[in-house]
């Protein structure tokens, strides 16, 4: 999970892919969306608008190491110079495989929102 955070904030995409298992799942319960797949998650942390740094607080997993949380803290600036810089506090939960590969990460941010435009061609609603 480490490598997963620091990959995401060096904007490393080939070592995030790799923290990633072919099949993973990424699910936003609070917009109802869904990510399947390496490619497409990858793809969408690579495309988010704007920019943003994340800040991990806190990382509990179980004795197994199939499971995981984090607390994390983003840092989100907007496309346009003029946007504020917003502070959002988010809570992870991971599951892995027998490799140590991410299979699966649920996503709760503070508040519901409805997902930016532009994403549409890597997720499913539900």
């Amino acid at each position: 999970m480490e490598a997963y955070w620091a990959a995401a904030e060096a904007r490393d995409w080939d070592a995030f892919g790799a923290t990633l298992a072919e099949g993973v799942v990424y699910e936003l319960p609070q917009t109802r969306e869904r990510i399947s797949g390496r490619d497409r998650y990858v793809r969408f942390n690579r495309e988010y608008p704007g920019d943003w740094h994340v800040r991990v607080e806190r990382i509990v997993a179980d004795a197994e190491g199939l499971q995981a949380a984090a607390r994390t803290g983003f840092t989100v600036t907007g496309e346009q110079e003029e946007e504020e810089a917003a502070d959002l506090d988010a809570i992870h939960f991971f599951t892995f495989d027998e490799n140590g590969l991410i299979t699966g990460v649920t996503d709760f941010w503070p508040e519901s929102y409805e997902p930016p435009a532009g994403r549409e061609h890597l997720v499913e609603r539900y």
